[in-house]
């Protein structure tokens, strides 16, 4: 490949960036095609697959982000020692629903839930986890709410098609099953 010396640059493009760097910013600066940034990063993730490396470049929120193997783990936990920031289990669940159902209003979720949302929903804000994505053609125009690229890069998807069927991850049978009743019957 003609662009091979151009490796490094992307690694140390991501190394620096932190957060993910689309395929475009790094064609962009590197004054290449996508395509061939795309070769080369392939080529990268080939490279750091051995098993003396730490690193990897994982496909995340629409870009290419630098980090470490997650077998890794336990020894980067050790020189970090930040107490992590937990999630209660109502902003588990509410991050859930919103992540399944977007766009959705506080209320929907409320009707899922059962209970109120306002603080859940403010936190999950503050924490960037989901935001505002429009407003509802609704009676008083309701928020609707989304995921964020940070709740992609916190759970390590790289969109929102990655997230799990809903129905087999809650073993549910659908409506086309023969064993459930038609509605009409």
């Amino acid at each position: 490949m003609f662009y091979r010396h151009l490796k490094g640059h992307i690694e140390a493009l991501l190394f620096a960036g932190g957060n993910p760097v689309s395929a475009d910013k790094l064609a962009q600066i590197l004054e290449i095609d996508a395509e061939n940034v795309a070769a080369l990063v392939a080529e990268l993730k080939q490279d750091m697959a051995g098993e003396g490396r730490g690193l990897t470049i994982l496909d995340v929120a629409g870009g290419y982000q630098l980090c470490s193997k997650p077998e890794l783990a336990p020894v980067v936990d050790k020189l970090v020692e930040v107490q992590e920031a937990r999630m209660s289990l109502a902003a588990m669940e509410t991050l859930a629903i919103v992540a399944f159902k977007q766009p959705v209003t506080k209320l929907e979720i409320e009707h899922i839930r059962g209970v109120s949302v306002d603080g859940v929903v403010g936190t999950l804000v503050e924490r960037g986890l989901i935001k505002e994505v429009g407003r509802k053609e609704a009676i008083g125009r309701p928020i609707l709410y989304g995921t964020t690229d940070d709740f992609l890069k916190c759970f390590g998807l790289g969109s929102l098609d990655d997230l799990p069927d809903l129905a087999a991850l809650l073993n549910v049978e659908t409506p086309e099953d023969p064993e459930l009743p038609a509605d009409d019957e």
